[in-house]
C-alpha cells in the first residue's frame, strides 16, 4: 500500500527530491522526458476530477489513426496488483488525447497509474489521489494560475512537485496565453529560450499546438504526473478580458464570431486536460469542507464596464456628474452578473448543504479577486515624465474615478456589486465559513470579507507563476512603498505582495486554514530555490484572519 506523504509542517517542505520521492514510494517514477520524434506517447500523463471513488486519467498517444490504449491503476508502483483497468481512444479528432474515468476506488487513497499502447509501449507512471470520506485531519492543496510561458521558468511548478507535501492541486486559470510571439511578453522581455509560436491562438489548431507547446515544459509534466489537478479557466484561454459574448482580444471582423473561438477553445481545453464537461461543480473534503469550482467568464459574465469610454472627453462638472451617475446607477445594477442565476443557486444550495452537515470550511475555487482593494496614492505622486503616455492615462484615469468612490478593477468582482452581495447574503444565510481563493491579478492578496457589518470569510489570493505584476509597470514605486500605499486605501486588505512570483500551498484542518505564499528566487532561470513565503491563518469559525 502506497502512503501518504510524510505530515511535515506546512512551512517546513523538505528540499532534497530523491528523499523526498523515496518516502513517498516514487522513487522508480522517473521524471517525464520529452518525447522524440512527435510519435507515441508525448506529452506525459495526467489525472484530475478527484473524488472519493473515482479520478479522471489522461494522456496523449500521437499517431495517424485510433489507437486503442490500456490503462491500469494500482497501489504500488510496480503493478503487481492491478485494482482498477480500462481502455482508452487516442485519436486524432481529439488531438490524439485520450482520457478514462477509473472508478471504484478507495477514499483517501494514493495510486499509480499507466497507459499501455498496443505495441507494449508504455507511459510515464503517474500518480494520484482520491478524495478522503470522514473525518479529516489535514489537507494541503497547492494553488496556481497565470503561467505565462514566454517570461520565465514555471519554478513554482517544479517547487510544488518537489515538496511533495500536497494532497491536490488547483488552477485558478490562465494556465496558458493566446498571444502570438512578441506580444505579452515583447520581444524585449521574453525568454530566448522560451519561444512562442508566432501567431495568435485563434482557431483549433492553434489552440492545440499553444496546449503542445506549454506542456512540453517539464516541470509542468511533472506536477501533473504526481498530483491530481482540478483545473479551471479564466480569460486567456479563449482571449484577454472574455465575457460571455466577447473580449477585448478579439476582433470579429478580423477572427470571425466570438462564439466560434470560445467554442473551439472549451473544446481544446478538454481535450488537453483531464476535466469534466461541467461548467461548475464541488469536491467533498471529507467532513472538513466543500470545495467549489465556479465560473466566472463563459457563461454569464456580463460585459465589464470600460471606464475610459465613460471618461473620455468630459472635464471638470460634466466628468464629475458623470461619475457620480455611474457610481449610483449602472455600477449598482442588481441585473449585472458574473455567475449567472442558475449558479448563484447552485452554490447558494450547495454552501446551505454543507454546513447543514458540519465542515468548517466553503471553499471558493474561482478566477478573480473578490475583495475590494484602492488604488495606491503614491503611484501617481511619483510618477517620473518617461512613463508611457498609455500608462500615465490608466494611472490617472484610476486615481480619478477612486475619488468618486469607484473601484477601478471593472474586470473583478468589483466591476459587479450587486453580483457579489448576493454570493455575501447566500453565504450568510447559510452560516457559511467562507475560504475564497483567485488568481488573475498576478500578486499576493489577503483580504477579510464582510457585508452589513457581518463577517463572510476571507480570501487567499495567489500570486501568479510567471505573469508580471505591479513591479513590472510601476517600477519607480518600491514595492514595499506599493504595498502600504495599496493597504493604506482598501480597509478590508490584510496583506499584499506586489512584486514576486510563485504559488500559494493552503492547509486545511478542523481548526484553522493556513495559507503560505511561497515566493521563487527567479523565473529568469531553472532553480526551484525559495526567496522567501508569508504566512496567513484563519480559524475556523472566526471568518477574519489571525491577528
Amino acid at each position: 500500500m502506497l502512503p501518504a506523504p510524510p505530515e511535515a509542517p506546512l512551512l517546513a517542505a523538505n528540499r532534497r527530491q530523491a528523499l523526498r520521492l523515496g518516502l513517498l514510494g516514487l522513487a522508480g517514477i522517473g521524471a517525464p522526458a520529452l518525447a522524440a520524434g512527435g510519435k507515441g506517447f508525448t506529452h506525459c500523463v495526467a489525472s484530475g476530477e478527484p473524488g472519493p471513488t473515482q479520478v479522471l486519467l489522461w494522456t496523449r498517444y500521437a499517431s495517424d489513426g485510433d489507437v486503442k490504449l490500456a490503462w491500469e491503476l494500482a497501489e504500488t508502483a510496480d503493478f503487481s496488483q492491478i485494482v482498477a483497468q480500462g481502455e482508452a481512444t487516442a485519436s486524432p479528432a481529439n488531438d490524439c488525447c485520450a482520457r478514462a474515468w477509473a472508478k471504484g476506488l478507495q477514499p483517501g487513497r494514493w495510486y499509480f497509474y499507466r497507459f499501455i499502447a498496443p505495441d507494449g509501449e508504455k507511459s510515464p507512471v503517474g500518480r494520484t489521489k482520491t478524495l478522503p470520506v470522514g473525518k479529516v485531519d489535514r489537507f494541503r492543496i497547492a494553488v496556481f494560475s497565470c503561467s505565462n510561458y514566454g517570461f520565465g521558468w514555471f519554478n513554482a511548478y517544479g517547487h510544488a512537485a518537489e515538496a511533495g507535501d500536497f494532497d491536490l492541486v488547483l488552477h485558478l486559470g490562465d494556465y496558458f496565453y493566446e498571444y502570438e510571439r512578441g506580444n505579452y511578453p515583447s520581444a524585449r522581455e521574453g525568454l530566448p529560450e522560451r519561444l512562442l509560436p508566432d501567431h495568435e491562438a485563434v482557431t483549433m489548431a492553434q489552440y492545440r499546438e499553444r496546449f503542445a507547446t506549454y506542456r512540453n515544459d517539464p516541470d509542468l509534466q511533472r506536477l501533473h504526473q504526481l498530483y491530481p489537478v482540478i483545473a479551471m479557466w479564466d480569460d486567456h484561454e479563449v482571449a484577454n478580458d472574455a465575457w460571455k459574448d466577447g473580449a477585448e482580444n478579439h476582433q470579429p471582423d478580423k477572427e470571425g464570431p466570438y462564439a466560434v473561438r470560445e467554442a473551439v477553445a472549451e473544446k481544446v481545453y478538454r481535450e488537453w486536460l483531464p476535466v469534466s464537461d461541467a461548467y461548475w461543480a464541488q469536491y467533498e473534503i471529507g467532513k472538513l469542507a466543500t470545495l467549489f469550482r465556479l465560473e466566472t467568464r463563459h457563461i454569464a459574465r456580463d460585459k465589464p464596464f470600460d471606464l475610459g469610454d465613460l471618461m473620455k472627453g468630459k472635464r471638470g462638472p460634466e466628468l464629475e456628474a458623470a461619475l457620480t451617475a455611474f457610481r449610483d446607477g449602472v455600477w449598482q445594477a442588481p441585473e449585472r452578473t458574473l455567475l449567472g442565476a442558475e449558479q448563484e443557486a447552485w452554490l447558494a444550495s450547495g454552501l446551505k448543504a454543507s454546513t447543514r452537515s458540519g465542515k468548517p470550511w466553503q471553499v471558493l475555487a474561482q478566477q478573480i479577486i473578490m475583495g475590494q482593494f484602492g488604488f495606491a496614492r503614491n503611484v501617481v505622486e511619483g510618477m517620473t515624465q518617461d512613463v508611457d503616455k498609455g500608462m500615465r492615462a490608466r494611472i490617472l484615469a484610476a486615481d480619478r474615478v477612486q475619488q468618486s468612490g469607484i473601484p477601478y478593477a471593472m474586470d473583478m468582482w468589483s466591476g459587479y456589486p450587486a453580483a457579489r452581495q448576493r454570493l455575501y447574503r447566500a453565504a450568510l444565510n447559510a452560516d457559511a465559513n467562507l475560504l475564497v481563493l483567485a488568481g488573475d491579478s498576478h500578486n499576493a492578496w489577503a483580504f477579510d470579507h464582510s457585508h452589513a457589518g457581518q463577517r463572510v470569510g476571507v480570501e487567499m489570493a495567489g500570486q501568479s507563476v510567471t505573469s508580471p505584476g505591479f513591479e513590472h509597470y510601476l517600477r519607480w514605486v518600491k514595492p514595499a512603498d506599493l504595498a502600504a500605499g495599496v493597504m493604506a486605501a482598501s480597509p478590508s486588505l490584510k496583506w499584499c505582495d506586489t512584486s514576486q512570483r510563485g504559488y500559494l500551498a493552503v492547509e486545511l484542518t478542523p481548526k484553522a486554514a493556513t495559507g503560505e505564499w511561497r515566493f521563487l528566487q527567479t523565473i529568469r532561470q531553472k532553480g526551484t530555490a525559495l526567496a522567501g513565503t508569508r504566512r496567513m491563518t484563519v480559524l475556523a469559525g472566526q471568518k477574519r484572519f489571525s491577528a
